[in-house]
């Protein structure tokens, strides 16, 4: 009877053991035949469009015009009409010398002119009663001469007299200075009440030409001929952005390149001109400068955040119909700070990845999530 129960335990262990085997065997293939999970994506079509080619470097602003207001004239300063920071017109007075004693001056050699021309006169008349009398030789001919001479050097007193009154009333002009050009008042240099003295004075204020500006910026040597080439068929445009080259402050046109290029740096300065009518830019800030010198048509483009280096260059991942990976090695023809445009391996229309490129591989399953933001045209 013990030897029975021995053998119907030892059964029911081996029972128990195929039962366990059996589950384990069943539930390995049940987790061998569930499929991998999908690796989620963002992604987004690779688009056809028209792309402009910038070159880009550093600039500063220039004033167009800048002009140090000093007197031409000694005496005191009188007024300064002008507010600091006042945008005036030419024509407008920004400053004052006292006038009196240039008016004085004037009234002096207006006088003495009159008197001259007093003189003269009575000297004309005294010539043509000697010239009179000469006729019927009552007078004697050198006395006539001697007339004569006497008229000649009073009419050349009253052209002194005349370039004397011209030299008077300049300098009471230069009394009222005005602004030869348009453009902003900078800090009073110079305070009412000071004694101003041509000799020796620092400028009472200037002004610098703003509406227009320029903006002065450096590229390197080797794109000189295409920017040549490119300035044959048509104006250049030109934007400055803010010193952290995010936001744009105003557009304008390329004017010249430089006469010479640096040898030192192996660039070339180019200047251009902008409108500034909103005052975006300031004379001697720093910008950068973006000069479009062309435009790709109908290129296809991608997101450059969608474009991988890998040991043989360049490739990119797209989604297949069938939700799968598929590696695209491809070649640019441009590139900036939000796209890249594709010279090889891309079609346009394609699904390509944007985020989640660690994990993937060929044939990797992903579920795709569109991407909010498209290529577009910035550059």
């Amino acid at each position: 009877m013990k030897k029975f129960y021995l053998l119907l335990f030892a059964a029911a262990i081996v029972s128990s053991v195929i039962v366990w085997f059996a589950r384990d065997h069943t539930e390995l293939n049940a987790q061998a035949a569930a499929p991998a999970p999908a690796v989620p994506v963002t992604a987004t079509p690779a688009k056809l469009q028209d792309v402009p080619v910038y070159l880009r470097g550093l600039g500063t602003v220039l004033a167009f015009n800048t002009v140090e207001i000093k007197a031409q004239v000694n005496g005191m300063l009188i007024a300064i009409p002008v507010h600091e920071g006042q945008e005036v017109r030419q024509g407008d007075i920004v400053a004052q010398i006292d006038p009196r004693p240039y008016q004085a001056a004037l009234d002096q050699a207006t006088a003495q002119r009159a008197e001259d021309a007093a003189q003269l006169q009575s000297a004309q008349l005294d010539l043509q009663r000697y010239q009179h009398l000469a006729k019927s030789q009552f007078a004697p001919v050198q006395q006539v001469d001697d007339q004569q001479a006497t008229v000649n050097k009073l009419v050349a007193t009253m052209q002194a007299d005349t370039a004397a009154i011209e030299t008077a009333q300049i300098n009471l002009d230069y009394c009222t200075i005005r602004a030869p050009i348009n453009g902003r008042v900078s800090f009073h240099q110079t305070d009412i009440g000071n004694l101003i003295e041509v000799a020796n004075q620092t400028g009472i204020v200037s002004i610098t030409q703003d509406k227009p500006i320029s903006v002065v910026f450096t590229l390197p040597e080797a794109q000189l001929p295409r920017i040549h080439q490119a300035m044959a068929s048509a104006e250049l445009p030109v934007a400055a952005y803010d010193s952290d080259d995010r936001a744009k402050l105003a557009d304008g046109q390329l004017l010249t390149p430089n006469n010479a290029i640096d040898t030192s740096t192996g660039t070339i300065q180019l200047k251009a001109t902008f409108a500034n009518d909103n005052d975006a830019l300031w004379p001697g800030e720093f910008v950068n400068a973006r000069l479009r010198v062309d435009t790709l048509h109908r290129v296809v483009t991608v997101p450059v955040a969608a474009v991988q280096h890998g040991p043989d260059g360049l490739f990119l991942y797209t989604v297949k119909p069938d939700n799968t990976i598929q590696e695209l090695a491809v070649q640019l023809a441009y590139q900036n700070d939000d796209i890249a445009v594709i010279a090889k391996g891309l079609k346009g229309g394609e699904n390509v990845v944007l985020t989640g490129q660690s994990r993937l591989s060929p044939g990797t399953r992903v579920a795709m999530n569109a991407s909010s933001s498209a290529p577009g045209n910035k550059s």
